[in-house]
Parts: C-alpha cells; sequence; structure tokens
C-alpha cells in the first residue's frame, strides 16, 4: 500500500575517513545498505592518516537520510564534520528579494526616481490616489498574509515557522502569473488585530492573499476585510481548492455521461476548504451536496453550534440524510474528501450510483489510496503529484489575482471564482478521459485563460475599475479627476 510521498534530496556530507585501502568501500557499501546512493565524491585534505571528503548521497525520504547517517555513524574511524541537505541549502538567505525597475547610475537618474522629482509624482497621487496603480507597485503587488495557524501538514507552527511557506506562494505568483507579492506574517491570533493590521497596510497591495489562517476564524477574518477594503481579498485554501474540485468535477462529469445539476456529492470535512467547495458546487448548479464531519452528516433537524455548520445544515442534504460516510454514500455519484487519511474503505465506493467520482484530496495522505479506488470509482482525483488527475489549487490561484489586479477589481466574487473554474476545465476541452480532467499546474495556457476569464467576469458583474481599454501610460497622461 502507498504511504504518504516523501521529496527526494541530496545530502552533501563531509566525512573524515581513515587513509586506508578500503576504507572508501566500507562506507559506500553503508551507504547503499542503508538506502542511499552514493553521487559526487570531492576530496578536501588528505593527510597521513587520514582523508576528509565530501560525500554527495542522494535519498528518497528523511527517513532514508536519517538511516544512512546513522549507518555512517557506526563505522570505526569515520567521523562525520558536516552535513548539507539540499532543500535547507534552497532556502538560505530566504527564497525571494526585491528588484528595481531602472538603475540608479547619474545624479538625473536619482534626481528623478527620488527627491526632488518624485515630489511631483507624490503630489498627484496625493491628489488622485487612483494614480497609484499606474506609478507605484501597487497595481502589480499582494500581500501574502498568515498568522501560521494551519500550515498544510504541519497545523500551527506559528509566524516565523510559516515564512518560509508564504515565500514559496509568493515564488509562484511571480514564476506563473508575473505577480509581485510579499510575505506578512502576523504574530498574533486575534481576528480584530489581523483586520487591522491588513487595513492599515492595504494602501501598497493591489490584492491580499490570505493563507494558512485556522477555521473559524479565516472565514471571519476574509469577510470583514472584504467588507471593509476596496482591493480583492482571498483566503486561498478556501476558495482556491474550491475552484479546482469544480473544474476537475465538471470534467469528470462529462467523462462519465451525467450532468452536475442531476448529481449528489458527498463531501467530507466541514472546515474552510470544505465549507467553501459546498457553496461553490451549489452555486455551479449541483443538485446536492451531503456534508459529512467527524459525528457524521449534517442535517438541518439538529442544532450546531458553529454557525458555519448551521449553514450548511440548512443548506445541504435535501433529504436530510443521516448516519456515518458510509451511510450517506449509498447511491451518490461522487465523493470529495477534504478532511483525514484512511477514512474511505473501498467497499463502501461499490455502494455508490453508477461511475463513481472519487476526489480523495487530504494531503500529504488521502482518504483513500487511488489504487485502491481504481477498481470501483470511474474516476479518481487527489492532491498528489505521484498519481494521475492532481487537483491542486495552483491552478487557479496565479490567475484569478492576475485577472483581478489587471482589471483592478473591489473585490472577488461568486461570479469570478465560477469563471475561473470554467475556464480551468476548458484547457482540458475535448482531450478529456478518466485520467485527464484537469490540466497540469505547469500548462502555460491555464493562467492567461483564468485571467481572462475572471477580468471578463468582473466587468460584467460591475467589481472592475479598469476595462483593460487604456494603458498606463495614457491613465497617467490623462487630466486629474477624468477616471
Amino acid at each position: 500500500m502507498a504511504t504518504a510521498p516523501s521529496i527526494g534530496t541530496q545530502l552533501v556530507i563531509r566525512l573524515e575517513t581513515p587513509n586506508t585501502p578500503g576504507s572508501f568501500g566500507v562506507l559506500a557499501s553503508a551507504i547503499g545498505d542503508a538506502g542511499g546512493m552514493v553521487g559526487a565524491v570531492d576530496t578536501r585534505t588528505v593527510g597521513k592518516t587520514t582523508i576528509v571528503r565530501d560525500v554527495t548521497v542522494n535519498v528518497s525520504s528523511e527517513l532514508v537520510g536519517d538511516r544512512v547517517l546513522q549507518s555512517i555513524g557506526a563505522i570505526d574511524g569515520v567521523r562525520i564534520v558536516n552535513v548539507s541537505d539540499s532543500t535547507f541549502l534552497a532556502h538560505l538567505g530566504g527564497k525571494i528579494r526585491t528588484g528595481i525597475t531602472r538603475p540608479v547610475k547619474t545624479r538625473q537618474d536619482l534626481s528623478t526616481v527620488y527627491t526632488p522629482g518624485v515630489a511631483r509624482v507624490s503630489s498627484a497621487i496625493a491628489k488622485e490616489p487612483n494614480k497609484a496603480y499606474a506609478l507605484t507597485i501597487k497595481r502589480n503587488t499582494i500581500c501574502v498574509l498568515t498568522d501560521g495557524t494551519a500550515v498544510l501538514g504541519l497545523g500551527d507552527i506559528g509566524p516565523y515557522g510559516a515564512a518560509p511557506v508564504m515565500e514559496g506562494k509568493c515564488m509562484l505568483f511571480k514564476q506563473f502569473a508575473d505577480i509581485d507579492a510579499f510575505p506578512i506574517c502576523l504574530d498574533t491570533k486575534s481576528v480584530d488585530e489581523i483586520v487591522e493590521t491588513a487595513k492599515r497596510i492595504a494602501p501598497i497591495f493591489g490584492g491580499i492573499n490570505l493563507e494558512d489562517i485556522s477555521a473559524p476564524r479565516c472565514f471571519e477574518v476574509e469577510r470583514r476585510l472584504v467588507e471593509e477594503l476596496d482591493i480583492p481579498v482571498m483566503h486561498d485554501d478556501q476558495h482556491g481548492t474550491a475552484v479546482v474540485i469544480l473544474s476537475a468535477l465538471m470534467n469528470a462529469a462529462e467523462v462519465i455521461g451525467k450532468k452536475i445539476d442531476e448529481m449528489t456529492v458527498v463531501l467530507s470535512g466541514s472546515g474552510a476548504a470544505g465549507t467553501a467547495t459546498i457553496k461553490m458546487l451549489l452555486a455551479a448548479g449541483v443538485r446536492d451536496v451531503i456534508a459529512v464531519d467527524r459525528e457524521g452528516a449534517l442535517t438541518s433537524d439538529q442544532q450546531y453550534q458553529n454557525p458555519h455548520w448551521t449553514w450548511l445544515a440548512e443548506n445541504t442534504n435535501r433529504e436530510r440524510r443521516h448516519g456515518s460516510l458510509q451511510d450517506v454514500l449509498r447511491g451518490t455519484d461522487a465523493f470529495i474528501g477534504v478532511s483525514a487519511p484512511g477514512i474511505l474503505q473501498p467497499e463502501w465506493i461499490a455502494t455508490m450510483a453508477r461511475d463513481p467520482i472519487i476526489f480523495a484530496m487530504a494531503n500529504p495522505t488521502p482518504e483513500i489510496m487511488p489504487e485502491l479506488a481504481a477498481p470501483y470509482a470511474a474516476v479518481v482525483g487527489t492532491g498528489r503529484s505521484d498519481f494521475p488527475n492532481q487537483i491542486n489549487n495552483l491552478l487557479a490561484f496565479p490567475g484569478i489575482f492576475r485577472g483581478a489586479l489587471d482589471c483592478r477589481a473591489r473585490r472577488i466574487t461568486e461570479g469570478m471564482k465560477l469563471a475561473a473554474a470554467r475556464a480551468i476545465a476548458g484547457i482540458v476541452g475535448e482531450e478529456r478521459s478518466a485520467e485527464y480532467i484537469i490540466p497540469s499546474v505547469f500548462d502555460t495556457r491555464v493562467v492567461e485563460a483564468v485571467a481572462q476569464a475572471v477580468t471578463q467576469a468582473a466587468i460584467e458583474e460591475g467589481v472592475a475599475r479598469r476595462e483593460l481599454l487604456m494603458s498606463d501610460d495614457e491613465a497617467v497622461a490623462e487630466p486629474a479627476g477624468t477616471r
């Protein structure tokens, strides 16, 4: 049975070994027996009795790396001087940095970009704040904001622990959508303080991507910021995931010959991603969704302290099905899991309707491994990259924010998210199959298609401040007050 995926890495191990015939062969054998593979070997110093070498060892996981080091440490006469890990080396000094758009080489350059020339630009923006979009980084910069309380696979690790993840998110924005993003990691768990801080720093950003904030606080943080700011705010863990799940479901339904407005979906996990996904499925016309949590199906004839569960209970499970996940799966068309590993049994899938769809999204270990679901399901998707149909929110958030920034949207609406889902599904087109219901995250068509769809939806819904009919140079040349 497959287990959680591990990222292979390289260890560069500086070793002091005896300067005797056969000593390196003993070392290489120990590394191989522990599961490592020797790569490059660089000799640093050679003495009468010892040799210091840098040995590069490829390992398939952190666990294998630990075994290799233990095996080396058990060899008589061998001393581990230092160990470098390629993953940690990739993070040295952070993964992002700022840059400049023009060099400062002369006094004239300095006078233009800073004092005294900058005073004219500052005065123009002070009179007409919207010109900040044309004359500052605001037009292409977003804030990736977190409190570090719900980092994927790690939980509440705080703002410092979350920082490398936020840097990675910023890298993805730049790589995939050419958006400048900056990580803001807040040392507070107070909803009021998070909201107030975001509002204070908002003037320099064109949008805010909320990240890894635990439920239910994430709902309140997002709701208040959407209401109180005039720039797009989106909690990607909720909405990016929901968009891509809907895209995958659209194409999976086409593969099996069903219409989503005739489908009943069981969704396990009623947290942030689950709630957003349910709302999006209903908005897209799915006939019914049955929300299931630890205690079983949510039903409208029960009382819940969690207001989000109350909303779900009142707006889902039209037939008031009661019972466990196994109970409510019978006769349904699709299962979507955003919950916990190993909770779905293969034989339960056999009780579902014709050609069931299984999206097991828990990471790194899904609700059911694809090879266990495959004999019973028509279409299987996961959040993993080592199986077909990876349902990854990277397909959504770069294009959504690219489109929102391009049209200077005041907010991200349900219509914009639905448009993004349809655009992602449309990339697959007629090539769709049971093992190809969602495009690759490296498909270069995705961001442009999503951005265009989001921009058009924003214009149609009246939340766009710019209809892409005018360049920024033309905007700057306009008289104040004409836009």
